[in-house]
């Protein structure tokens, strides 16, 4: 395996473990086949481009470019590319969506979290509760041993 094949599973794999700390169950699928469906999957209605370059410009522009192809090919709603950002941790990389997509997905979560207010007040305050729970905790560093 080249060293920069290397570089790329090893932040796949803190990403997925990043991921699966807070309760995402991200994976890495097996690619078959001539359409690429991305390199993390479990993320649903996301797929996930991983970028781990030297230039994050060269980084940002092929993962959002492909990640857009991939969530066709995955049968998803939305791609992300996960951009790895030189010597800070994972929780640090960025996530970088099309501007349509990141709008679409606000529409999508004000729509789901009114709905939730108006027809289940209990469960909206839990919601908000455990959010404000997660925000106050630090992000995985995706080095933690899967439990």
């Amino acid at each position: 395996m080249s060293a920069n094949k290397a570089k790329g599973t090893a932040f796949e794999t803190l990403c997925v473990r990043a991921l699966n700390a807070v309760g995402i169950a991200a994976y890495r699928p097996a690619q078959a086949g001539a359409k690429d469906t991305g390199d993390l999957h479990g993320l649903s209605p996301w797929v996930g481009q991983n970028k781990a370059y030297k230039s994050w410009e060269e980084a940002i522009r092929l993962g959002l470019d492909g990640a857009e192809k991939q969530r066709v090919n995955a049968r998803e709603s939305y791609g992300v590319a996960f951009v790895k950002r030189v010597r800070r941790s994972v929780g640090d990389a960025y996530a970088v969506q099309t501007f349509a997509t990141w709008a679409r997905v606000c529409v999508r979560l004000r729509r789901a979290e009114a709905l939730l207010a108006s027809h289940a007040p209990e469960a909206y305050a839990r919601h908000v509760e455990l959010t404000a729970d997660e925000l106050a905790r630090p992000f995985p560093l995706g080095t933690e041993k899967p439990q």
